[in-house]
Formats: C-alpha cells, sequence, structure tokens
C-alpha cells in the first residue's frame, strides 16, 4: 500500500496558488484601467465648472450650462413675479415709477408696444392719472407649465384678476387677466447698483439674474401670437 506524501502535495498547490492570485490581481488592474478610462471621457464631455465668488467673499464653483435653456420653475417664477410688479401700484409706487424699475424685464419693442394709446393690453403702462387714493394689484390664480415655442423662447399661460381698490373700498373691482406670455433667454444683462432702497427695486435685481425678458403678451385666444414676429 503507497503512502501518501503530505509535503509533497502542499509543494504542488503553491505554484498553482501564485498563479491564481497574480492573475486576479491582473484583472483588477484591467478594470481599474477600464474604468479610469470611462472616467477620463465622461469629464471630456462634462460642461467644465466655473468659479464664482459670492457677496461674502466666499467662492464656489458652478456647472456650466447652455446659455438658453432655463428651468421649467425659473421660467414660471419669472413671469409670475414680473407681471405681479408691473401691474401692481399705489399712491407711493405710482405706475410712472413702476414703469421705470420694470423696463429692463421687457423686450424694447414690447416697451413701445404698451406705451401705444391702442395696446389692447386691459390697463394703463406707466400711466398716472386717478390715482389719488388707489391702488392697484395683480392676483394671479395660475400659470401654466413654460411651453418651448424655440430655442431659448417660452410661451407661459397666465389666469388672474387687475383688482382696483379706490379709496376705503373694501371689494374693489376686478378684471380677469388671463394671458399667453413670451419669455426668451437673453446673453447678459447690465448690473446696476440700486441706491434707491425700494423693495420693488430689490424684487427686480433679483429677477434680472435669471437672464429671462419677456417679449411679448397676447390674449389666450390669439392664435396668431406665437406664429407673429418675435419682438
Amino acid at each position: 500500500m503507497r503512502s501518501l506524501n503530505p509535503k509533497k502535495n502542499n509543494n504542488n498547490l503553491i505554484p498553482l496558488f501564485v498563479i491564481g492570485t497574480f492573475s486576479l490581481h491582473l484583472f483588477t488592474v484591467l478594470i481599474l484601467m477600464f474604468h479610469n478610462t470611462m472616467l477620463q471621457q465622461v469629464k471630456r464631455k462634462t460642461l467644465p465648472e466655473t468659479l464664482v465668488q459670492l457677496v461674502d467673499g466666499r467662492t464656489i464653483a458652478v456647472a456650466a450650462t447652455d446659455n438658453l435653456e432655463r428651468n421649467q420653475q425659473t421660467i414660471r417664477r419669472f413671469v409670475g413675479e414680473a407681471m405681479t410688479l408691473i401691474l401692481t401700484s399705489s399712491n407711493n409706487l405710482p405706475p410712472s415709477l413702476i414703469k421705470e424699475i420694470t423696463s429692463p424685464l421687457l423686450s424694447e419693442d414690447l416697451r413701445q408696444k404698451l406705451n401705444s394709446k391702442n395696446n389692447n393690453m386691459g390697463f394703463d403702462y406707466g400711466l398716472d392719472r386717478n390715482l389719488r387714493n388707489t391702488e392697484n394689484v395683480l392676483a394671479i390664480a395660475r400659470i401654466s407649465q413654460p411651453e418651448e415655442v424655440s430655442k431659448g423662447n417660452w410661451k407661459v399661460d397666465i389666469y388672474a384678476n387687475y383688482l382696483t381698490f379706490k379709496g376705503a373700498e373694501k371689494t374693489g373691482t376686478s378684471i380677469p387677466f388671463n394671458k399667453q406670455i413670451f419669455v426668451r433667454a437673453i446673453e447678459t444683462t447690465k448690473a446696476t447698483a440700486d441706491q434707491s432702497g425700494i423693495p420693488a427695486n430689490l424684487a427686480i435685481s433679483g429677477l434680472r439674474e435669471a437672464r429671462l425678458e419677456i417679449y411679448n403678451i397676447c390674449e389666450l385666444k390669439d392664435k396668431k401670437c406665437s406664429t407673429s414676429k418675435k419682438m
């Protein structure tokens, strides 16, 4: 009967163990190299980050985005707050002052359209008349999701009421204000330092950071508005 030699068997297993370990390490290295190659490709495709210095002196890195892209919530917020500011006035904030401070939110062509006598907008833009003890407020009920009409241009439907309060009136008068609002992305905005301290002016400064402007306002039923020449 032949006896087994455990020492000889162990010696035979050592080379196999070394080869197996080396193969496993080599496979791991290849996987890491593959992952590194993929990460480098993704990095090249990703838009570069930009360092932005905040007011308090801190610096943060922000990812660059397409200049014509805007978040839907950003567009809705801009339209709602811009239209509210444009159509809200009082003795302390007369329409002429509102017109002056909100003009950066509107395109030049739209401002000319609103300044015309027959603008068909349903409100007087920047006219100080019959203002004694009078307040005008735009009460928004709903704003639709933005619809992209072309690259960097969107249409938003707004459903609101234009309220006018005179003297001690508590109910006031209400006029439906249901419009198509057309907005577009703009390249840059001219930075201006607000020295007036007027809350509306501060709100305008915040809205301008969205780099959007309203370029047309039409009735909801106006089917030609979306195909008309952009202002």
